[in-house]
């Protein structure tokens, strides 16, 4: 094995990187260190990228063989990441479903619109205002034609839709979870659409959407495209493919239901599922990837599609996480930090990797330059573009990274992460020294507390109150 590096070892202790030394879990292959991210200056394409983001459902930080989770196996994933740029501290923008989808939409935090400040989203009233600039309808702008499949949850028909938001045509479902076989979702309704009607498909969802994003990427478009393909793998119902008798039964379970309660239940799957399971699950997602990327390949568009993969936000019960503390809906790291890798062989070199911290609203700012798009000055973006960073060789932005999620609070500068928990307790941390949160350095350094806080609640004075925090007419 070469010689590691003193920073690199600390990417294997700290960052997770097992995988990129180690090969894939259960083997034995050798694969050359990771080096520390450079850009390529001048290495222009001369075109515009094909923009492919495939966003994973609940996928913990560490569930990817190349993030060393040491019992699933991820060859294709780790073989992405060995052609580009690996992230350690990449992060999403909400610890759950639905605000993480509008500030990876909008380029701004959840908290600036109305539909962003449902936790996840869970009824008809709520949805992305279709007036909202979006990532898509700024692309569309330049001549770009865009897709969703997949994972919208950001609003259902009548009134919101992806086709309302920008993008050309959208195959997948509205809501936030769906029963993988009967495609009956969160409110008890089938929930597999082709542009705004019903497309009937009984087969296990994964297999269905990767069918339709191959078919995507093999077209002969004649112009830039973006493509959101957005899995609901791994999150609940626990269900593999042929598992067709216990989807069954959850799918009688959601069709006898009485109430949204019961719909719930049914759904969170709190019965079944186990780390074997899970396991299948993602490495069922790993292998739906590899039939996209191969797609691409055959295709001739590979060279200048930039392809970026992360998940909505942290691990749910059966993630592997070590060694961040919390999960999904919390904004302790294991909530909110995320496995993250982009590829884009025409401008960016592989076997690379970046602990620059970052979070979804940035790329929507960066993929917006490199697509030669202009934000919509009426709708500032909270996030910073990367650009500079990745292509020309500039120093990495600086700022802050800040969360809001109701009864918590985050805010990340540098190495430095000040956090409030549901009980309405301040912590601070040095995430360079103690990623998993465990040493409170809060008494010990008051004035930086203090700094943080003061900074977070000035972004919040910024957002849009919960409705039911407003205060009420006299």
């Amino acid at each position: 094995m070469p010689e590691i590096s003193r920073r690199a070892l600390g990417a294997l202790v700290g960052g997770g990187a097992v995988g990129a030394v180690a090969g894939t879990a259960g083997t034995a292959e050798a694969v050359p260190v990771e080096r520390p991210f450079r850009a390529r200056p001048g290495a222009a394409s001369g075109q515009r990228p094909n923009i492919l983001v495939i966003l994973a459902d609940d996928l913990g930080w560490a569930d990817l063989s190349c993030y060393g989770a040491p019992h699933i196996s991820t060859p294709n994933l780790d073989r992405l990441a060995r052609q580009g740029v690996r992230f350690t501290d990449a992060y999403s923008g909400s610890a759950t479903c639905s605000p993480t989808r509008f500030s990876l939409y909008t380029g701004r935090y959840p908290g600036r619109t109305e539909g962003g400040l449902a936790e996840p989203i869970a009824d008809r009233s709520q949805g992305l205002d279709p007036n909202h600039p979006t990532l898509a309808s700024l692309l569309a702008r330049t001549g770009y034609a865009t897709a969703l499949i997949g994972k919208w949850h950001c609003g259902w028909l009548p009134d919101f839709s992806p086709t309302k938001s920008g993008w050309d045509e959208f195959f997948g479902n509205f809501g936030g979870v769906l029963e993988y076989y009967s495609k009956l979702g969160q409110l008890g309704a089938y929930d597999l659409y082709e542009g705004d009607a019903e497309y009937k498909d009984l087969r296990y969802y994964t297999t269905v959407l990767t069918e339709r994003a191959v078919e995507y990427v093999r077209r002969d478009h004649g112009r830039p495209w973006l493509l959101n393909l957005n899995f609901t793998t791994p999150h609940w119902p626990w269900l593999a493919e042929g598992d067709e008798e216990s989807a069954a039964g959850i799918a009688a379970k959601i069709r006898a239901a009485k109430s949204q309660a019961e719909i719930g239940r049914a759904l969170n799957h709190y019965d079944g599922g186990s780390v074997a399971k899970y396991t299948q699950m993602v490495q069922s997602l790993d292998a739906a990837v590899g039939e996209v990327l191969g797609a691409l390949r055959r295709s001739g568009q590979e060279e200048n599609t930039l392809v970026l993969f992360a998940s909505d936000n942290g691990g749910e019960r059966w993630s592997y996480l070590w060694p961040l503390s919390g999960g999904k809906s919390s904004l302790q790291e294991g909530g909110i930090r995320v496995p993250a890798i982009l590829r884009w062989p025409a401008r960016v070199d592989g076997r690379q990797v970046s602990h620059e911290p970052h979070f979804s609203p940035d790329w929507t700012a960066t993929l917006l330059e490199l697509a030669g798009a202009r934000p919509d000055p009426a709708y500032p973006l909270d996030g910073t573009s990367l650009a500079g960073y990745l292509l020309r060789g500039e120093e990495p932005p600086v700022r802050d990274l800040f969360w809001r999620v109701r009864g918590n609070r985050a805010l990340r500068r540098g190495d430095w992460k000040y956090h409030r928990d549901a009980k309405g307790t301040d912590h601070l941390y040095n995430l360079a020294e103690d990623q998993r949160e465990q040493a409170d350095l809060a008494p010990d350094r008051p004035e930086l507390l203090a700094e943080l806080r003061a900074a977070w609640e000035k972004t919040d004075r910024t957002l849009l109150p919960y409705p039911d925090q407003r205060p009420q007419p006299s």
